[in-house]
Order: C-alpha cells, then structure tokens, then sequence
C-alpha cells in the first residue's frame, strides 16, 4: 500500500487503513510530507512507527531536516512550531528515511516529487527527487509525468495542484487531502506490478475524503 502525502492528516490516514482492512504482514509506504500543515503531524509519525512503514523523504520533512542540521536556518511559523514539538525519535525517523525507494517487485520506484525523464535514478539530484512539478520542453512547461518513458513505474506525490495524475509510466498519489481534498493510496498485492491500462490502475486505488479543510493554500496559513 502506498499513500500519498499525509501532511498531518492523521485521522484520514488511519480512516484509510482500516478501509483497505490493511493489517500484519502488509506493507505501507508514505510518498513524503507526512508532516506540516495539517492538525496531527506527530499523530501521523507515530502511526509510520506503529505499522513500520516506510517512509520516502518529502521536501517538508527534508526543510526540517536542514534547519536541525543548521538552527541558523529561518522556518516558517508552521514549520517552527512543528520542529520544537518534535521529539527525538521523530528525528531519527526523518533523518533516515531514503530519498526514493526501489520496488522491484511490483516493477516501481517511489519518490517523493518525481524525476527528471532520462537521467538514471542514482543520477537524479536531490532537489529533483523532492520538488519536481513540471519540465521545460519545446512545448513549454508540461508535468514530467507526461515526458517520462519508463521503466521502472514511478509513484510520487507533492504536485496537488493536477489532482491524480495517471500518465504511462507514473502515477501521483497527491490528492490535497489537507487541502479538503481527499487522501489517496494505491494497494497492489505481493508481487504484483502496476498495471499499465490506466482504467485498471484506477482499480488499484482507495480513496478517503478529507473531514474539512485543513490549510488554505492561497493564503498558507492554517484553517482554524
């Protein structure tokens, strides 16, 4: 099972589990940004401990990681706020989390933002891996995930803006849930590779509505 960006959405995430019946023995992978934003972001730490999931590192997690590296660094409020209620084992977790993760047996990678087409996975930058929205062609700006030729597949997250994104060969997971959105996970059984036809990908996939607006992305600041 793989879900898409949390960002303190604990409640959905757990709504999520108990919706696909996700229990011992199975595996859950979180695309990134798991924190900030949203109301629970500890909760959604916890719940990664509890299940053993696996977590790919979003650019949210990695704008803490640099500041704990560097207090001289200047975080946003939301951001400030999270890092002093962080607790030492919550840094553990982000510090060691990988910055994609390779799924050969479902013929996958997941990153958190996506990749840049034609470069060699252990080529990519680390900025790539963790902001890449679009790519610059001659028909000007276009999502990567139209231009990326796989293999492998690539599941990714941190682009809302697109809603659900089922290109070719990549499939983004970003559905805005703390937007008001709703939270995405695609679940495949052991071994199974991702399907190519879309209209059967979309059977691979289990949504939960968010309960409400969590942060308004105009104004980015939080919903009361």
């Amino acid at each position: 099972m793989i879900v898409g960006d949390a960002h303190g959405c604990a409640f959905e995430v757990e709504a999520l589990l108990d919706r696909i019946h996700f229990g011992s023995g199975d595996r859950l992978v979180l695309v990134g940004d798991l924190v900030a934003r949203g109301p629970d972001s500890l909760g959604v730490l916890d719940l990664a401990r509890r299940t053993g999931a696996v977590i790919v590192r979003g650019n949210h997690e990695q704008k803490l990681l640099d500041w704990y590296a560097d207090e001289e660094i200047t975080l946003g409020r939301v951001h400030s706020d999270l890092a002093r209620a962080l607790r030492p084992v919550d840094w553990t977790l982000l510090a060691t989390s990988p910055l994609y993760l390779d799924l050969p047996e479902h013929g996958l990678v997941v990153v958190h933002a996506g990749v840049e087409p034609g470069v060699p996975l252990d080529q990519q930058h680390r900025h790539t891996l963790l902001t890449i929205r679009t790519i610059k062609g001659s028909q000007g700006q276009r999502l990567w995930g139209e231009v990326y030729a796989g293999p492998p597949h690539v599941v990714f997250g941190h682009n809302a803006l697109p809603g659900l994104q089922l290109h070719p060969w990549a499939t983004g997971l970003d559905t805005g849930c703390v937007y008001g959105g709703r939270l995405t996970a695609m679940v495949l059984n052991a071994n199974e590779k991702v399907p190519r036809s879309i209209f059967r990908r979309q059977g691979k996939l289990v949504f939960q509505a968010a309960r409400r607006v969590y942060f308004d992305a105009a104004r980015k600041r939080r919903v009361a």
